[in-house]
């Protein structure tokens, strides 16, 4: 969580995976998600949150992570 929050430079789309599984999260990237486009659905609350995957590099944008972020600080999974 740390590394998310940080923004750090190399924050991987694995560690995102790691990350919001530990938080409740499943990916899916079936229907309107398909191909780079990815959705982490919350089990239990069923927010999703929607991306698409880095590319042609494995680590997030900043502004993914912002997004991650406010999604989940918006939702109350962290403060």
């Amino acid at each position: 969580m740390v590394r998310l929050m940080s923004r750090s430079r190399n924050f991987t789309y694995a560690e995102l995976r790691t990350l919001l599984a530990t938080l409740g999260y499943i990916e899916t990237t079936k229907g309107k998600t398909s191909g780079s486009r990815v959705a982490f659905v919350n089990s239990v609350s069923h927010h999703i949150i929607r991306l698409h995957k880095p590319h042609p590099g494995n680590q997030l944008k900043f502004y993914q992570m912002d997004l991650i972020v406010k999604e989940l600080k918006d939702r109350g999974v962290i403060k």
